[in-house]
């Protein structure tokens, strides 16, 4: 397997006046947004978990507190829209199925990816997790919408559809 030395020092911006400098941390990481909103444009087909994975872990591993944030699919499996409906404090966030439900109607969805991060980096689910991912599942299911998977971010991302848990 081929391995590649990622420096970001060696990563260059332009600046103002047209000179080259090398690019901070949070550049880089706001270019790397830019990029993923590029790729995950509304229609582009989410068609593996590895491919929500990147996208669900660049969009919410920055933040210091936590945030709740839905991926709408057609039912094609083709991107809606990326949607943060909920942000908490460093250990949870106060999340409302009701809203889910309208935010749902709202993109006129027929699947989605339910996302939160962890901030302190351990993304084992917490009995909360598990209770409202079940609660927004049979929320979303009285208006025919398939929750496919529930992600959280941090060090790793874990996936409740592979370990069972939907």
């Amino acid at each position: 397997m081929l391995q590649q030395e990622f420096n970001y020092r060696s990563l260059m911006v332009r600046d103002e006046s047209g000179r080259y400098r090398p690019a901070s941390g949070d550049e880089i990481i706001e270019a790397a947004i830019s990029e993923i909103n590029r790729r995950f444009v509304r229609g582009v087909v989410i068609d593996s978990v590895r491919q929500s994975q990147t996208f669900v872990n660049l969009r919410l591993a920055r933040f210091e507190h936590e945030v709740f944030a839905v991926l709408w699919l057609d039912n094609k499996n083709r991107v809606l829209a990326f949607e943060e409906l909920f942000r908490g404090t460093i250990s949870s966030a106060s999340v409302h199925p009701r809203e889910i439900v309208k935010s749902a109607m709202k993109h006129n969805a027929a699947a989605c990816i339910l996302c939160h991060n962890h901030p302190s980096g351990v993304t084992d689910p917490s009995r909360a997790d598990e209770n409202i991912t079940h609660l927004i599942k049979e929320a979303l299911r009285m208006v025919e919408v398939n929750v496919l998977d529930h992600l959280i971010v941090g060090e790793k991302t874990y996936s409740f559809a592979e370990h069972g848990l939907l």
